[in-house]
């Protein structure tokens, strides 16, 4: 561990509390409709867009019809990317001419990148067309961003309103968005990357003379425009298989940091936002402090496990000074590595700029861990704050079983529908991650995918699901995903998104029909730091109660035989 490595994660975390409040004021303006300079160029667009589908933006919608109108849209863009990665091989914008991707990958990509996940059993540069880069992915990576954002949106209406039976439209909320936060956001973000080094054309590849005389072909494409949504979406996929490893995707350090900002930006600026639309701009930055508290002490542990060397490499004579550096790129190092792999699992982003199997056993732990919080530390574009918001819930409800009290939330009470509600979204994930990783060790199509056994093939094989349930995307890179793989993965994909959306919008349509109750000296304050403390302890104790057997199965049992290596 460096000074310069922990001024870079100070540095860094500086930076996302300053713009949390900014990001959240505009974001405040754009759900509410109200005027702003991106309104005043594209307005004409929205309100096109309202007549083109017959919609009337005025109408609001139950928690009910808001959940079918997700539910809708996702069947919509499910099909129209399976469709369009089956047909690949007759449609346009093929310059390396790319046949039709198989119907299990096919399948898999395209739950993938509705739930925004984004993972990916392919690698981009060898599979996808142009047009299926930009058409069916880059398209999904904006939809299924804003459509996160209007879900958590709607969440915090349901705790915000009193005695009303809508939550919102989610056509408006999906539209504005996307007009107004993700686009104009990622024009810029584009014009920075390219600055930095990415490519962004439509030729298929260039050829050029190496330094040693030998020629050799280069893939290229429209990378920049979609790695600012990759990032900004917290989506994830990379148009190359080495993700943000590639230099084509991340050139500079400087390139490295935006995109990290760009992962924690919009999640942080959400929990301004809940503040501000429950009047209460301290309840917001309460939430924010429970997410750093967790976010700090993950980057610490993970840093400080690859900070050191690995023994193995140790015992050959290898220098110890530079810690892990195996699957880590020199241009960033084990701190700037340490903190990518922190942020992008917290948030259900998946990008990555080293490869995670090749951390050390506690460093591999730390990305797993996070994800299997349920991706609520600044999280997912929006999926971060209704998840911790569902942890909130628990928590309230644990305290007034202490106090033999009735359990209230931002003055609405929490009574049985909504734990039960709660309850169902929160143990949706453990039945997949744990679930399908006992299946997939046990069969032989589950094992032929695993580059080994032992303690790393089991974690291999976790690893995979807890990313796609917690809709993550990154990997254990030894795993090579075959049908059953895909089709499993795509069921934990599918479960860990919308059995998480429904129940917490039908947590939001019971909050929104009832009245808001004056707060008394037996009130629970949801402000300060007990409370901070409170769902901090919650979200570990739950964590830590239903995935300690499965670590301990795993990683854990890698670091005691590696510190049994090193004894001997």
């Amino acid at each position: 561990m460096t000074v310069a490595g922990w001024a870079t994660i100070f540095v860094f975390f500086l930076v996302v509390v300053a713009m949390t409040r900014p990001i959240g004021g505009y974001l405040a303006r754009v759900t509410a409709g109200e005027l702003i300079v991106p309104a005043k160029l594209v307005g004409g667009v929205e309100r096109g867009l309202y007549r083109l589908a017959g919609i009337d933006p005025a109408e609001e919608q139950s928690w009910s019809g808001y959940a079918m109108a997700v539910l809708t849209f996702k069947l919509f863009c499910f099909l129209a990317v399976y469709l369009i990665l089956r047909l690949q091989g007759v449609l346009p914008l093929n310059p390396l001419g790319r046949g039709a991707v198989a119907p299990d990958l096919a399948y898999d990509t395209a739950v993938s990148f509705l739930t925004n996940t984004n993972w990916q059993s392919y690698a981009g540069e060898t599979t996808m067309s142009h047009l299926s880069q930009m058409l069916a992915l880059t398209v999904q990576n904006f939809l299924s961003a804003a459509a996160g954002i209007a879900v958590a949106v709607a969440v915090i209406r349901g705790f915000a309103r009193r005695s009303a039976a809508t939550i919102g439209n989610f056509w408006v909320d999906l539209v504005r968005l996307t007009l107004y936060v993700l686009l104009p956001a990622c024009i810029v973000l584009a014009l920075l990357f390219v600055w930095q080094g990415v490519p962004q054309t439509l030729a298929g590849s260039v050829d050029v003379t190496t330094l040693e005389g030998a020629h050799q072909t280069i893939a290229v494409g429209p990378v920049a425009g979609q790695e600012a949504i990759k990032m900004l979406g917290t989506n994830g996929g990379g148009f190359f298989n080495a993700n943000s490893a590639h230099p084509f995707e991340n050139p500079t350090a400087l390139s490295n940091f935006l995109q990290m900002l760009c992962i924690f930006a919009l999640g942080a600026g959400l929990t301004n936002l809940f503040g501000r639309m429950v009047g209460d701009e301290a309840q917001g930055w309460a939430v924010f402090s429970a997410m750093a508290a967790l976010f700090l002490i993950g980057v610490a542990a993970l840093y400080w496990s690859e900070a050191h060397a690995n023994p193995a490499f140790a015992a050959l004579g290898v220098n110890p000074g530079l810690g892990n550096m195996e699957g880590k790129e020199v241009r960033f190092g084990v701190a700037a590595s340490s903190l990518f792999a922190t942020v992008t699992t917290d948030a259900s982003c998946g990008a990555v700029n080293a490869m995670h199997e090749s951390f050390l056993p506690l460093g591999g732990m730390v990305p797993m861990v996070n994800m299997m919080l349920g991706e609520i530390i600044f999280g997912g574009v929006g999926s971060g704050l209704y998840g911790f918001v569902l942890f909130a819930v628990i928590a309230v409800f644990m305290a007034g079983l202490m106090v033999g009290r009735t359990p209230e939330y931002l003055g609405k009470k929490i009574e049985a529908r909504e734990i039960k509600m709660t309850m169902l979204a929160v143990l949706c994930l453990p039945l997949m991650m744990l679930g399908l990783t006992a299946l997939a060790v046990v069969v032989a199509p589950g094992k032929a995918a695993l580059s080994t056994g032992g303690p790393h093939g089991f974690s291999e094989a976790l690893y995979a699901y807890v990313s796609a349930a917690a809709n993550n995307g990154s990997a254990f890179a030894g795993l090579t995903a075959n049908p059953f793989w895909n089709v499993t993965l795509g069921i934990g994909m599918m479960v860990g998104r919308f059995f998480v959306i429904v129940p917490a919008l039908a947590i939001a349509g019971a909050m929104a029909a009832k009245r808001t109750l004056a707060p008394s000296p037996g009130t629970f304050p949801t402000q300060g730091a007990l409370f901070i403390g409170l769902v901090c302890g919650v979200i570990l104790i739950v964590g830590g109660l239903t995935f300690l057997p499965a670590l301990a199965l795993g990683p854990i049992v890698e670091h005691l035989t590696m510190l049994r290596g090193v004894l001997s």
